[in-house]
């Protein structure tokens, strides 16, 4: 082995460490491992950055702002609409959200895809009275297994078809990923649904909805009495007075007739200003005997009176009172009514890795977090000091008319029921419209993959499907930052001979078996390493051996791409193996032992059903 072979497989093996930690994001750590080779000399200087305009790279981006115009027309919201009539029974509920689930990921970014559908496979959980368990592993198994179903359904699709073209050949099209995708869909789809979500742990779901997030807190109405030390002070000041040994949210501020939904901590206090607070008994009895407020003197309509303490949905609980409105004598439109939301972190949202003081949720966004669960576990710890992870589900609380667009703009998921957004039919028409011409482009040769996608992102974005300012938003940075920079690293393992090293490798594990084995062997090993690594990364590494594996066996390298194609997607073992995964760990109660159960006899399926396939289509 040589000296440059040696630096290629330590920067491997230590960037391999390092996502599997996941200590540092991905795309960072993609970045120092490009930084390691092209200081080493391993990649020219003039091609450091040249990932960056790859084909596969615009084409990830460009597809990804093609999802969110469709997304904004309603196209999925008007399929997800009718899933509401599915039946009670589970397995037709699998069945059918799967199916539709893994449909849309052959289109459309699967993890867009499946959180557009969690709420609703909730909702049908609750309705059913079924562990939202046996509908979410399978909702987030059929986003995968759907993206192989064409060209743009997944990255490791766009980056396989780039490499084809360093074999002499034209790149994949369209829909030649389809006959081995549509095989291992229908058969994983299939075998999900009738078998694979009884292998699912039923993590019981609580008996109202509501119930994870059990608010101990009362809504009571505080007054700042004359000669109060914070009359003239800011409501920032009245609340960081307490803010270390009590948890206490200013819901409203009431002064004369007038009333302030959510006010600023910048609001001026002012003598017989009347405070809504929520707060438990406890947090409570520390801001009066701190701050010198007190209770406000009129009982009937004022004082200690019991939040209804509401469910995600903005029901009342039976049994407890709402807090008496008499009070508020400027008309309330039901444009400002404060509402509840329980929401999911996404991977890509601003939350991760901050807390709710840092950002500022209040003043920047206009919502209070109400309660943090993780792994189906409400935190204790003081709301302003939690650093949320992806995966934590949040109660949020805000305006109607801004809770929506704070969960968009913070990069969270809706997971409670809701309303669907009604969206005329021409923009479903336009947009579809839009994505078909895209598609019939790319599938007839008539224009490349990437410059097609480009085009249609740009239609949308004129014609008003995408606002300006979500073009960017649209995009998920870290997972272009980590392709641009793997596909560099993944030429110098090629140019140093280190992929031929360890196709040589494979080619002696393999000499006694026959070459329908040697690809199993193959799919299997990407398998297993996109189930630690994002399955981006796992193709830009295992490609160039693919192609290696090829020449050596002086057979097609089509079948050995598709093969990395087909493993590089299939994520089943692990939560942290795909994006999908991730997002219903919490809301279904999964713990990270729990994916193997269903995970492991759907990947051997995989394996059986996708080599007859590839071979069959793609001969040696």
């Amino acid at each position: 082995m040589s000296g440059e072979q040696l630096i290629v497989f330590g920067v491997l093996a230590a960037t391999l460490v390092l996502f599997v930690w996941n200590r540092w994001r991905y795309d960072l750590v993609a970045l120092g491992a490009l930084l390691v080779v092209a200081l080493s000399g391993l990649v020219p200087a003039d091609a450091v950055f040249a990932g960056l305009g790859h084909p596969a790279v615009i084409s990830v981006a460009a597809v990804l702002v093609l999802s969110r115009g469709l997304l904004n027309a309603g196209v999925v919201d008007s399929v997800a609409r009718r899933l509401m009539r599915v039946g009670d029974r589970p397995w037709l509920q699998v069945a059918t959200l799967t199916g539709i689930v893994a449909l849309s990921s052959g289109f459309m970014n699967n993890v867009g895809a499946l959180a557009l559908f969690m709420p609703v496979a909730i909702w049908m959980s609750r309705q059913s009275g079924l562990p939202p368990s046996f509908l979410l592993m399978p909702l987030a198994f059929g986003s995968l297994l759907g993206g192989t179903l064409t060209l743009i359904g997944t990255p490791p699709n766009l980056i396989i078809a780039g490499y084809r073209a360093q074999t002499g050949e034209a790149p994949f099209g369209m829909f030649a990923f389809l006959p081995a995708g549509a095989a291992i869909t229908i058969a994983g789809v299939s075998f999900i649904a009738l078998i694979g979500w009884r292998l699912v742990p039923g993590r019981q779901q609580r008996d109202s909805a509501g119930e994870l997030f059990e608010i101990s807190a009362y809504l009571t109405e505080v007054r700042v009495p004359g000669g109060c030390k914070y009359a003239g002070r800011t409501l920032h000041a009245l609340i960081g007075a307490v803010k270390d040994e009590a948890d206490v949210q200013v819901i409203a501020l009431v002064r004369g007739e007038q009333r302030q939904r959510l006010p600023s901590t910048y609001e001026v206090l002012r003598e017989d200003d009347i405070l809504l607070v929520e707060a438990d008994s406890d947090s409570l009895k520390a801001l009066l005997d701190v701050t010198g407020v007190e209770l406000a003197a009129n009982v009937d309509e004022h004082e200690e009176q019991k939040a209804p303490a509401a469910d995600e949905t903005g029901r009342e609980r039976p049994g407890e009172a709402a807090p008496d409105d008499k009070a508020e004598k400027t008309p309330r439109s039901r444009h400002g009514e404060l509402k509840l939301a329980e929401a999911i972190v996404s991977p890509g949202s601003r939350l991760v890795g901050t807390t709710a003081t840092g950002l500022d949720l209040r003043e920047r966004h206009g919502v209070n977090v109400l309660a943090v669960a993780r792994q189906g576990q409400r935190l204790r710890q003081r709301l302003g000091k939690i650093r949320f992870a992806a995966g934590d589900i949040l109660l949020l609380q805000g305006g109607e008319d801004t809770l929506q667009a704070a969960l968009n703009e913070l990069g969270c998921l809706p997971l409670a029921s809701r309303g669907l957004s009604i969206t005329t039919p021409r923009k479903v028409l336009l947009a579809s419209s839009i994505f078909a011409i895209t598609l019939a482009l790319i599938a007839f040769g008539l224009v490349p993959a990437a410059t097609a996608l480009v085009g249609g992102a740009l239609v949308m974005i004129l014609v008003g499907l995408i606002p300006l300012g979500g073009i960017y938003k649209s995009i998920d940075m870290p997972v272009i930052v980590l392709v641009a920079a793997m596909l560099p690293v993944g030429q110098a393992l090629e140019s140093t001979g280190g992929s031929q090293l360890i196709a040589d490798a494979l080619l002696q594990l393999g000499q006694a078996l026959p070459p329908a084995a040697t690809l199993a062997l193959l799919m299997t090993a990407v398998m297993l390493i996109s189930n630690v690594i994002n399955n981006a990364a796992a193709a830009v590494l295992a490609a160039p051996v693919a192609i290696s594996l090829a020449h050596g066996m002086d057979a097609s390298a089509d079948p050995f791409l598709m093969v990395v194609a087909i493993g590089a997607s299939c994520a089943f073992l692990t939560p942290i193996g795909h994006q999908s995964n991730t997002l219903v760990m919490a809301p279904g109660g999964y713990r990270f032992g729990d994916y193997w159960r269903m995970g492991l006899p759907l990947s051997i399926l995989v394996v059986l059903c996708a080599i007859p396939t590839i071979l069959w289509v793609w001969p040696l």
